[in-house]
């Protein structure tokens, strides 16, 4: 492959609108890998986006009452917001409605039919609605999907066809003999073993049941399947088959296909197929990585297990869960992920292994040089540290090329670990006791801050907030200090510049306190404007403050139940350390206000607010955000461009009305 592009994508997200840490999963290591990689010299492209036909969008958008496209585009507003949040540096987002991709799409099914790959017949077999995927009878397991585990549809229909039985030998042939193509190996062995080796079926690629995606254009009455459609995003947003194609001649092939493993057999087998029956180079390397799971099972909405990655950046940080992403889980693997392993985590991390590092260092070089101090002569203790960053960089750049990113994290954090150990052994406290001894304890800190200047350096691709407050308080700037190239020899921070010791990275956290306020948040339900049914795939999760859990469709009886009055704002003001809360008192007609924390601060400055009514959740269980008892909900709605507004009356209306 060409060493001086690097093209790396996520699959096209289903957008349901219920988004939790499993979601980040792939778009975080991308993102570390693509970071990475510009770091590197490389020339980049990051492609992430939407698949947004199919039959289970219909039926969604039909439930809410909206057109598709009007339901996709608020859902779609919310996951690019949560990209935004987790710093996510993507190159583009392709929407499959985008209207270039719609008409490749087409061009591209017709060449296939032209070519002879794809004719039509009759389909009588069982799919999947949810997954949008076809199986025979003998591939289901106990008469259910094979991937979802849920029921399937006896489907007959007249559909267009795609020759993959022509193409089974070319796809065997490419897994057995290309050994990285497909990775982790077990991937490999899974689809030789389950898929190739019982033979390929020919793919149904149209569906006429109904109307919601790319129609074929010499016979309207089918549309192209999903995921056809959905594949050939990876070259459509590079301009394949469009009106320029300059980026699809610079980047292609794909360097780097990274996707969850259930949906490793479309990647595998049929995007090879495809493009092969269009003469297209093929991808360097397709990873299914494994899932985030919650106690014994992957992390779902639909079981209710889920954890909001909004609530946890917004509470911890973006870096925090990042981090946890990226070296906790290990890669490739499944991974678990409980709040207390998240809390503990942070705290021997980030606040002690890190944070601590970078706190006392600078701490100890102000007060006995108020600069970075000159390097020395090394001694015995020196050297395993020094040794340790000199192979660094290249241990983490072999180890993202695999790619092995929580392997790379581990690599970074035994040169912070052995940093810790280093101060213990030289003891510069001791040190700056002794006059004699001040060459040694300037050698001492300089090797410290070099350490932790380098360690920066390299998590500017894992955690960038984190890397550049650290750069910042070494007084270094975007630059040569900053990049890869200082890496390759020992000591390019310069003596004499000044250090400032700032606030902690990561402060330590009270483990049974934050275990208790996550507990609360998770036993609050959020309601947001426009409510709908869980099943529809509406998000109700508000972009206000720290509660998460979602709801499934509700009857009347239960409706019944949420209290819903008109209050007063009589007084508000920021939360402190926080810039989307506002802390409000609303008078309920209770004869004394209710204290109300929403995330509405990005919306509304606290003046704003003063005097004007909003309707209140008035049963909600109270819950601690920031340290302030909430004792209420203020409800809000917000348009697909993530702009959000109160609900308010239409007129005046004495406080503690019921709502109805």
């Amino acid at each position: 492959m060409d060493k001086d592009k690097y093209y790396i994508t996520t699959p096209i997200y289903y957008p349901s609108g219920k988004w939790h840490i499993g979601t980040c999963y792939t778009t975080i290591i991308c993102d570390a890998l693509a970071r990475f990689k510009r770091l590197d010299g490389y020339d980049v492209f990051f492609l992430t986006g939407t698949d947004e036909h199919g039959q289970k969008i219909q039926k969604a958008a039909q439930a809410a009452g909206k057109s598709e496209k009007e339901y996709l585009d608020n859902i779609v507003g919310q996951l690019r917001s949560l990209w935004q949040v987790l710093g996510i540096s993507y190159d583009k987002f392709i929407r499959t409605t985008d209207e270039y991709h719609k008409r490749a799409v087409q061009k591209i099914f017709t060449a296939l039919y032209e070519k002879g790959d794809i004719y039509k017949n009759e389909y009588e077999g069982w799919y999947c609605v949810p997954c949008e995927s076809f199986w025979t009878k003998s591939q289901l397991v106990d008469g259910k999907c094979p991937d979802c585990g849920r029921e399937v549809q006896l489907t007959k229909e007249e559909s267009y066809f795609f020759r993959l039985s022509k193409y089974q030998k070319v796809i065997e042939k490419l897994l057995e003999d290309n050994p990285t193509f497909l990775m982790p190996r077990s991937r490999q062995n899974e689809m030789i073993n389950n898929f190739i080796k019982p033979g390929l079926q020919d793919l149904c690629v149209s569906r006429t049941t109904f109307d919601w995606g790319v129609q074929v254009p010499f016979d309207t009455k089918h549309v192209v399947y999903v995921w056809l459609d959905a594949l050939f995003n990876y070259a459509t947003a590079l301009g394949y088959m469009g009106d320029d194609d300059a980026l699809f001649r610079k980047y292609w092939p794909a360097d780097v296909h990274m996707m969850a493993k259930e949906i490793i057999r479309f990647h595998s087998i049929i995007w090879p197929a495809f493009l092969t029956a269009l003469d297209l180079p093929l991808p360097g390397k397709v990873f299914g990585h494994g899932w985030i799971m919650f106690g014994s099972d992957k992390m779902s909405k639909s079981k209710g297990n889920v954890v909001d990655p909004f609530i946890l950046s917004d509470r911890y940080g973006a870096d925090a869960l990042r981090y946890y992403i990226l070296r906790v889980v290990p890669f490739g693997q499944d991974g678990v992920y409980s709040n207390e392993m998240f809390v503990k985590t942070r705290n021997s991390d980030l606040a002690n292994t890190l944070g601590n590092l970078v706190s006392r260092t600078l701490a100890m070089v102000n007060q006995y040089f108020g600069q970075v101090p000159e390097p020395c002569e090394d001694e015995g203790t020196d050297a395993e540290l020094k040794e340790l960053n000199m192979r660094l960089y290249d241990k983490v750049a072999a180890l993202m090329d695999e790619p092995d990113v929580s392997g790379a994290m581990d690599a970074i954090w035994e040169v912070l670990h052995r940093a810790n150990k280093y101060i213990d052994e030289c003891e510069p406290w001791a040190l700056a006791k002794d006059e004699s001894k001040r060459t040694r304890l300037s050698g001492v800190l300089y090797n410290l801050v070099e350490t932790i200047r380098r360690v920066a350096v390299l998590l500017q691709a894992f955690m960038p907030d984190t890397a550049a407050k650290i750069l910042t308080s070494l007084g270094i700037k975007d630059g040569e200090l900053s990049g890869f190239s200082s890496l390759k020899q020992w000591g390019a921070m310069p003596a004499g510049g000044n250090v400032v010791k700032g606030e902690p990275l990561f402060a330590r956290l009270d483990i049974n306190k934050e275990l208790k306020e996550l507990d609360a948040i998770a036993a609050s339900v959020e309601i947001k404007g426009d409510v709908k049914g869980a099943d529809n795939g509406e998000d109700k999760r508000a972009d206000k403050a720290e509660g998460v859990m979602t709801v499934d469709s509700i009857n009347i009886e239960d409706f019944e139940k949420i209290d819903l009055r008109v209050g007063t704002v009589v007084d508000s003001k920021r939360v402190e350390k926080t810039d989307k809360l506002l802390c409000s008192q609303i008078d309920l007609g209770e004869g004394k206000p209710r204290t109300v924390v929403s995330g509405i601060a990005k919306y509304y400055a606290p003046e704003d607010i003063i005097g004007k009514q909003v309707i209140v959740v008035a049963n909600l269980k109270p819950v601690k955000l920031r340290g302030i008892l909430s004792e209420g909900m203020v409800l809000c709605a917000s348009d697909a461009e993530g702009n959000l507004t109160l609900i308010t009356p239409s007129k005046g209306i004495a406080s503690g009305s019921e709502v109805r």
